[in-house]
């Protein structure tokens, strides 16, 4: 069962990964220069980005 496009949900690496088409340290990188969002603990051992900021990211960078 997969969930609409248009729901907000948590997305882990390896989907940020494959939506942007950027490798982990990239990802990580733009993160720490601020132009990438954030990731936010999920729990003591994991981390997720919100899928409304990554659409954004998207948007933004094809000029949409």
């Amino acid at each position: 069962m997969s969930a609409p496009t248009n729901t907000r949900r948590i997305l882990r690496l390896p989907e940020v990964m494959a939506i942007v088409g950027f490798g982990r340290a990239h990802i990580y990188n733009l993160m720490a220069e601020g132009k990438f969002p954030r990731a936010q603990r999920i729990s003591i051992r994991a981390v997720g980005w919100d899928s409304k900021k990554i659409d954004e990211f998207v948007a933004q960078q094809l000029g949409e």
